[in-house]
């Protein structure tokens, strides 16, 4: 009897155990993403993106991601891509950062031991200043949407900027506002280092352009939802400009609430809010009437353009913005850049060859126009500037 209970028992501490080593093996697959990829099957490249998808700045780290992840899944549609005699697909990792420097951190980490992705996509400067501490180390490249200069001018080999450098937009934003609104401005931007950064940039260059700054302070998405009191205080100087910024949804609520206490000035909106965006909060340009900032993606005119703002539509049922073009173009030169290297793991030579990536990039890819990448690792690409007027978006031209 006692040797039928000991088998019992046995067979099923035994039977538990397959079960267990059944459930740990399908835990450690890597999950089928929306790019369709699998980095247990064939020849895959893991690529990783680390951003905020959840809390207040989510909508603008899905649209960064959107555009990765549409790079990736037509890429690999049309079958992947060739490296010496080698056909590639990509399987996209994503991780939620919330926004906070040492959630990306720890997300890179876990990117690197687990999928070993050579490169990294961050949307924010203080992501991307907590993965160079380690990533040439790590040796992974950082993909950094973010248009803050110091993140190339560190010195970091392996970044990689996307979007233009922000203080380009500081002399044709204020040079509008201040001819069309006034010389008195109320800095209301994120609390967050981009925000710090761009506000001791603009701040100097306005007043030595014969401007007043009357109000001066900052506001934390990540915490403050209701603007009431920080918007009415700023607004008791008499602004004839508000300075505003940071993730387009919380911002375009900044700009609303202001209408509503009864402002009558004009915006200046630091590029990583975007107006088209906002007018999906606002319900119109109509409260964003005197804005200036960055021209919508829609209105702008390259060879790939209208075929992915087609393409996008189709697929997340809104208008593509800058986050999605810039992402998109990107993965598609680091692809690139990836064939002219001859290989998609030796992160020196992929970012060696990103001026190749660049020249080869089909047509059909250019929603933007990038010629070149600079010695520190920045796409160069044309400012683009639009305004509010009359209630519509105009093109403003840059000299």
């Amino acid at each position: 009897m006692k040797i039928t209970k000991l088998f019992f028992v046995v067979s099923m501490m035994f039977t538990l155990i397959l079960i267990l080593a059944a459930c740990n093996g399908n835990g450690s697959q890597s999950s089928k993403t929306a790019s369709g990829g699998d980095s247990n099957k064939g020849n895959t490249v893991n690529i990783g993106y680390s951003g905020p998808l959840s809390g207040p700045a989510a909508f603008y780290g899905e649209r960064t991601l959107n555009g990765v992840k549409m790079a990736a899944e037509e890429i690999n549609d049309d079958g992947g891509f060739e490296v010496k005699g080698k056909k590639y697909k990509i399987n996209l990792v994503s991780l939620d950062d919330k926004y906070l420097p040492n959630e990306t951190g720890a997300n890179a980490k876990r990117l690197i031991q687990e999928h070993k992705t050579p490169i990294i996509f961050t949307p924010h400067s203080g992501g991307v200043s907590a993965l160079q501490v380690f990533n040439q180390q790590d040796n992974f490249i950082i993909g950094a949407y973010t248009s803050e200069p110091k993140v190339t001018e560190s010195g970091n080999a392996l970044t990689v900027r996307i979007p233009p450098r922000y203080d380009g937009y500081i002399e044709p934003f204020s040079e509008y506002a201040m001819k069309r609104y006034g010389k008195k401005i109320a800095a209301l931007p994120t609390s967050s280092q981009y925000g710090k950064d761009w506000t001791e940039k603009l701040i100097p260059h306005w007043e030595k352009s014969g401007g007043k700054v009357v109000y001066n302070s900052s506001i934390d998405f990540a915490k403050d939802t209701d603007f009431f009191t920080i918007v009415t205080n700023a607004l008791k100087e008499k602004p004839d400009v508000l300075f505003i910024g940071g993730a387009s949804e919380p911002t375009a609520k900044v700009a609303k609430q202001a209408r509503e206490l009864g402002f009558k000035g004009g915006f200046l909106v630091m590029d990583q809010a975007k107006l088209d965006e906002m007018k999906k909060v606002t319900g119109s340009y109509d409260v964003l009437e005197g804005s200036i900032g960055v021209l919508p993606l829609v209105d702008t005119n390259n060879p790939g353009t209208d075929q992915f703002v087609e393409n996008y539509k189709a697929k997340y049922k809104e208008d593509p913005g800058s986050e999605a073009g810039l992402n998109y173009i990107a993965m598609n030169i680091f692809v690139e850049a990836m064939k002219a290297a001859g290989s998609v793991d030796d992160v020196k030579a992929i970012r060696e060859h990103m001026q190749d990536g660049l020249d080869k990039l089909p047509e059909e890819k250019q929603v933007y126009s990038i010629p070149s990448i600079d010695k520190n690792g920045g796409f160069e690409s044309e400012l683009i500037v639009g305004a509010v007027e009359e209630g519509k978006i105009v093109p403003i031209e840059v000299k």
